[in-house]
């Protein structure tokens, strides 16, 4: 499956969750919700990776967690905060590069229309 129906399918799953839990909740619950969500519709998922930075050739493990990997090939980051700051994206970029994927989702749960808290990111596509 392509990056863009595993997006799409995501996204559906994310819009879900949201309507049935709203704004305001921690991310912690959302990313529950949203990897039952996930596992209902038939997609393999992994909760809290560990990702190791390679610095001078050497793994290293710096306490960077992606919270939800879809299908090996989609990240997911969660948020629920009033807005959605560039520090946000470039987190979710510097897991990209880091996985050396091409697609990751930032999610805003804390919006009233999660459409305003969703952001495509691409790795190498600024």
């Amino acid at each position: 499956m392509y990056e863009n129906d595993l997006a799409t399918k995501i996204i559906g799953a994310a819009i879900e969750v949201h309507r049935q839990l709203g704004p305001g909740l921690l991310e912690s619950t959302y990313e529950t919700c949203l990897a039952y969500e996930l596992k209902q519709i038939g997609l393999n998922l992994q909760q809290q990776v560990a990702l190791p930075v390679v610095y001078k050739e050497v793994k290293l493990n710096a306490g960077y967690r992606i919270d939800l990997l879809v299908e090996n090939k989609i990240i997911i980051e969660i948020k629920s905060v009033e807005v959605l700051a560039d520090i946000h994206t470039a987190q979710l970029l510097t897991y990209l590069k880091l996985k050396d994927l091409k697609l990751g989702l930032l999610i805003n749960f804390n919006e009233v229309l999660l459409k305003n808290g969703l952001k495509r990111v691409l790795n190498g596509y600024l």
